[in-house]
């Protein structure tokens, strides 16, 4: 497939680091064919620079790697998506990602503080530990938080049954709601216990390939 890609002028193809589980761009960069091989061979981001002229290792001096799981050409075999799990930060400014300034209409691009180009669950996940450690009392969050898992629970339970009739008979448009609704405190219970979405993702992805018949059998289940 190296042989397939369009290297441009200089030998190089533009690449972008994409957080595996969240779908968060992490980075852009480039990267010629020693880089590209060096990622598929070790597992980890290799990148190459225009400024130095040099192949080089993400968090070879910072630590902040990105490991690779799969790369991806896209359909004109001129750019590559590296599908990552970051450790740390992967901007050089110590950033979590190179995406924090929202451009408008102004003349420069504007950032704001702890905000970056983020998908919608984990903006949804990074809320609700705001409002875990806030101090707004009319904070529905902060309210089913603090009333702990059987509040919780009881929610699930009231918003499953409603995303279950839903699906028999209601709209698509109500489908999707009580869709909505139940994923939202499901990843309330997720806070309250101290996990995100992204250690549900990490279950998720190890499910890949793996009949979920055999899944259940594996865990006891009928």
């Amino acid at each position: 497939m190296l042989d397939a890609l369009k290297w441009d002028a200089t030998g190089l193809v533009s690449v972008v680091a994409q957080d595996r589980h969240t779908g968060e761009v992490r980075m852009l960069a480039h990267a010629n064919r020693e880089a590209v091989l060096q990622t598929l061979e070790t597992g980890y981001a290799h990148f190459f620079s225009r400024s130095r002229q040099q192949l080089w290792k993400k968090g070879e001096s910072s630590g902040n790697t990105l490991r690779t799981f799969e790369v991806w050409a896209d359909c004109d075999a001129d750019a590559l998506v590296y599908l990552v799990e970051p450790a740390g930060p992967s901007c050089h400014t110590g950033a979590e990602t190179c995406f924090f300034r929202r451009v408008g209409h102004g003349d420069a691009p504007e950032a704001g503080e702890g905000s970056r180009a983020a998908p919608t669950l984990l903006r949804l996940t990074e809320t609700l530990a705001a409002r875990a450690a806030g101090d707004e009392e009319k904070s529905y969050t902060k309210s089913l938080l603090e009333k702990g898992a059987p509040k919780i629970g009881a929610k699930l339970r009231e918003e499953a049954g409603e995303l279950a009739d839903a699906l028999e008979g209601e709209s698509d448009e109500r489908v999707a709601a009580e869709a909505a609704d139940l994923l939202y405190h499901a990843m309330v219970g997720l806070q309250l216990r101290g996990l995100t979405l992204r250690d549900v993702e990490d279950v998720l992805a190890s499910r890949f390939g793996v009949s979920g018949h055999d899944e259940k059998a594996a865990r006891g289940e009928g």
